[in-house]
């Protein structure tokens, strides 16, 4: 019964950030200071990231939130989410009531840092839960296809944006109110998780001069 209620309070954000942290400038940071629901999981060793280290590390940041989760991860801390997920989460993915997935990296192909090849393969399971994945045209780290295969692989809806980079502090973002706005549709239950890998992929490609807030 306390399980049951815990889960009808409002979702806790989880901010997992990729490779080297998010920094003063980063979207993830700013929604942290902003937003009274936002909590940063304290992945360690940012530089130098260990594969485990960081699953392990999301698993208790979601067993400690004591209720339904949002997961809001960018770049690496994406891979470390389905790793996560696909490993040590089945007994606890029902507290996760959706997962924001911006700008993951395609570490099978990008050897640049070399690091992130320690997150390889990438993992192609079904995500258990609703999620969307944002991507940019011309992320230098990931191809728009890729991005699609993993969000078809996720069986998540993939969001599209014009020139935006890597979508981290680079891209002029500020507080990324578009991005906040896709968060609120997670926190709402207005994505659903999808039923099969065949389903077409949502596309919506966002003007560049409407995100650069």
């Amino acid at each position: 019964m306390m399980f049951e209620e815990d889960l009808r309070r409002s979702p806790t954000c989880l901010i997992v950030p990729g490779l080297g942290n998010s920094g003063p400038g980063h979207w993830q940071t700013l929604w942290e200071q902003e937003r009274a629901d936002c909590r940063r999981v304290e992945l360690g060793c940012w530089d130098t990231p260990v594969r485990n280290v960081w699953i392990g590390r999301i698993d208790q940041a979601v067993r400690a939130a004591g209720g339904p989760v949002i997961l809001v991860a960018h770049s690496l801390g994406c891979i470390a989410v389905a790793w996560w997920a696909g490993l040590l989460g089945q007994d606890v993915t029902s507290r996760v009531a959706g997962a924001l997935l911006v700008a993951p990296p395609d570490v099978d192909r990008c050897r640049s840092p070399d690091v992130i090849a320690r997150f390889a393969p990438t993992p192609l399971a079904p995500l258990p839960f609703p999620a969307l994945v944002v991507a940019s045209t011309d992320d230098p780290y990931c191809r728009r296809d890729r991005a699609a295969d993993m969000a078809s692989a996720w069986l998540a809806d993939l969001v599209l944006l014009d020139d935006l980079g890597h979508i981290n502090a680079g891209s002029g973002l500020g507080r990324w109110s578009e991005g906040q706005a896709l968060l609120d549709r997670l926190m709402e239950g207005d994505v659903r998780r999808r039923a099969t890998a065949r389903a077409p992929i949502v596309r919506m490609v966002l003007p560049k001069h409407a995100t650069m807030r």
